[in-house]
């Protein structure tokens, strides 16, 4: 299980302002996207997100980038999950990477 502590760290380190939120077992977000570039990073637990180019699970320690306007929808999985969030400015992640996935 990652360190939600040094996660926090980690976002902060880069410049980020990462906030937290959690949901229960099986929650889902509807489809949607956002009007600014967002970078999430799973703390504990698990959660699915379905992407355009198909579904992405993501785990403790996991990152996700998302540009500004990527339709996204989620669930949850079975044990919940606890995530750290942190919203840029529409184009900033365009400048450095697309999508980071993955343990990080």
């Amino acid at each position: 299980m990652a360190d939600s502590s040094s996660l926090h760290t980690r976002l902060i380190d880069e410049g980020l302002d990462p906030g937290a939120w959690s949901n229960g077992p099986g929650d889902r977000y509807a489809a949607h996207d956002h009007d600014y570039d967002k970078v999430i990073v799973v703390a504990a637990g698990a959660i699915r997100f379905g992407l355009p180019e198909g579904p992405v699970d993501l785990s403790a320690g996991d990152r996700l980038e998302l540009l500004a306007r990527t339709p996204h929808d989620a669930v949850v999985g079975d044990t919940g999950v606890t995530c750290l969030e942190a919203h840029l400015p529409i184009g900033t992640l365009a400048a450095t990477r697309r999508r980071s996935i993955g343990s990080w």
